[in-house]
């Protein structure tokens, strides 16, 4: 009896703490300077053991990781194919001149651009997460000793908050929305779905210990416009919901997630699609562009890169976001690794583990740059403006931009992609006078 007394007892203040300390002062959008104490504690933490790894790092296999992916571990002549071609030595094509070709196929082998773009990030030191680097705590006793008191922290005490935070964010955003979705339309429903997304979605981000610094907020998307953003993390939705309200697009999906779409599309006008639908580019099309010419509708939210990029480049922007018409409204995001990986790997990673990975890191920290409106200019395609837009974003966040197709994360580059490359090809051959 009395052990049951005391569970009950710690089960109550428990509950208390969740409510009165985290989930009520995050629903309302207060800050009570807890998780900036918290970030504080760990940045000075972290900065201790950078110090001590670097004190005591005596073998080359235990110094500092390199500094950045772009570096690479081979050094590549960034010259075009075009240069090169015109200084190959002789008039005449020669059989020494598949070389050049040869040299760039074995740089792509060794490591390409784009598929290590579909891997961690990796750090400038090691934060205290096993999953970096296996070794590093082994350098001292007292790594040793923060490294084990940081393992007990974020697995007894901070993996029990996060699930109980992301189970009432959660359950509060089904029930929440089936209720307001039973009220007939209007101004009274609307702000109603705005109320219920934005308090849950913001105990969902403190439910991953979310840490968000939104700049330039006078460039919030606004209503009857799209909104674009580069992909990172299935999060990213929740992070941009945390300021503002948008109307999701995407596939219908079944289990939890499918049950959270139909509960939310009854309050918010969100724009989901069967697995049939989908592939029909028309009905896609047709049915965003009656969204947005209501401008009495949130804003369309639409990540164009198609899949999930290590939070180091952005990739191709497909057109189709950029052929509806109306208004872009731009968002960089920037995460830092520092604390946790963001990204999802989801070739290698289910839903489920990644969630967990993500719960037991120290902390989601990012940046949310708002960039200001952008239209189609009259002599722009759709490709051509997709691209600006993705140039804007990658220059605010510090990202990479990439020409390639994020598609190539599952499926091989496409023959009319590569018979673009030989008809270039021959191209410059003619004009250098190797041929004729």
């Amino acid at each position: 009896m009395e052990l049951a007394w005391a569970l009950g007892q710690l089960g109550a203040v428990w509950v208390a703490v969740v409510l009165g300390l985290v989930m009520l002062p995050s629903a309302l959008g207060v800050s009570l300077g807890i998780s900036e104490a918290y970030i504080w504690v760990l940045v000075k933490t972290l900065e201790w053991a950078t110090l001590r790894l670097q004190k005591g790092a005596k073998k080359p296999q235990l110094q500092m990781p390199r500094t950045s992916i772009a570096s690479g571990i081979i050094e590549r002549d960034e010259t075009p194919m075009e240069k090169e071609i015109a200084l190959l030595h002789g008039a005449d094509f020669e059989f020494s001149h598949i070389f050049y070709f040869c040299r760039k196929g074995f740089e792509a082998i060794v490591e390409d651009e784009v598929t290590q773009r579909f891997s961690s990030e990796e750090l400038l030191s090691w934060n205290l997460l096993t999953r970096t680097n296996v070794n590093f705590h082994y350098i001292s006793l007292r790594l040793t000793v923060v490294w084990v008191i940081g393992v007990i922290v974020r697995y007894c005490f901070l993996l029990p908050l996060r699930f109980s935070l992301a189970t009432i964010g959660i359950t509060s955003m089904i029930v929440g929305t089936t209720v307001v979705g039973q009220l007939p339309n209007g101004s009274v429903k609307n702000y109603l779905s705005e109320v219920v997304h934005l308090a849950c979605s913001r105990i969902l981000v403190r439910a991953l210990s979310g840490t968000i610094r939104y700049h330039n907020k006078e460039n919030r998307p606004q209503k009857g416009g799209i909104c674009v953003a580069n992909h990172t993390s299935p999060i990213d939705a929740i992070i941009l919901t945390n300021d503002g309200c948008y109307a999701m697009v995407g596939q219908v999906h079944g289990g939890l997630m499918g049950v959270i779409q139909r509960a939310t599309v009854k309050a918010c006008p969100h724009v989901w699609f069967e697995r049939s639908e989908i592939k029909d580019r028309h009905l896609v099309t047709k049915r965003l562009r009656e969204h947005v010419a209501d401008k009495s509708k949130l804003p369309i939210l639409i990540f164009p890169e198609g899949t999930c990029i290590n939070n180091t480049s952005v990739m191709m922007f497909k057109k189709g976001s950029f052929e509806i018409g109306g208004t872009i409204y731009p968002v960089a995001i920037k995460y830092d690794p520092q604390f946790g990986d963001a990204f999802w790997n989801s070739s290698k990673y289910n839903i489920v583990s990644y969630l967990l990975r993500i719960m037991t890191s120290w902390a989601i920290v990012c940046n949310v740059w708002y960039l200001p409106p952008m239209v189609r200019k009259e002599d722009e395609d759709a490709v051509q403006f997709a691209n600006r837009v993705r140039s804007a974003i990658a220059r605010q966040g510090g990202l990479t931009e990439l020409p390639w197709d994020g598609g190539l994360k599952r499926a091989k580059v496409k023959d009319t992609f590569k018979e673009e490359q030989q008809k270039n090809y021959s191209k410059m051959l003619v004009r250098n006078g190797s041929v004729g």
